[in-house]
């Protein structure tokens, strides 16, 4: 039995956007790392992404799926279950967004400034 995703994982008051450094669209790299210790079902992936639709979930995993980062599983029985799991290439992701993660935690004041300074500005 694997360890639940913890759905604290992501600071709701954190908006994702506000990171400049992008992997494929707003939730690409926040799905990779739910990813990280192996496969999840979609409901297990909805606990710490709480913000995100279903639509937008279903998306975002057809997207990775399509761009070779992960690979989705039907397992045959009476009860359709279906898991999302990295793929080589997307554990190869996890790097990179470790990186922008802690650039990001290291310049969020100066981040957060721009964006009120930016928000305060007639266009």
């Amino acid at each position: 039995m694997r360890e639940p995703l913890d759905p604290d994982m992501f600071d709701p008051v954190c908006p994702s956007d506000l990171t400049p450094i992008r992997f494929g669209d707003k939730w690409y790299g926040m799905i990779v790392r739910c990813l990280e210790h192996g496969p999840r079902r979609f409901s297990e992936l909805r606990v710490p992404l709480r913000g995100i639709s279903a639509k937008v979930l279903t998306r975002s995993l057809r997207a990775l799926e399509r761009d070779g980062m992960v690979v989705r599983t039907e397992h045959p029985g009476p009860v359709r279950q279906v898991e999302y799991e990295l793929t080589p290439l997307g554990r190869s992701l996890l790097e990179p967004i470790a990186a922008a993660y802690a650039w990001a935690e290291e310049h969020w004041e100066k981040l957060l400034d721009a964006r009120e300074a930016a928000a305060g500005r007639p266009r």
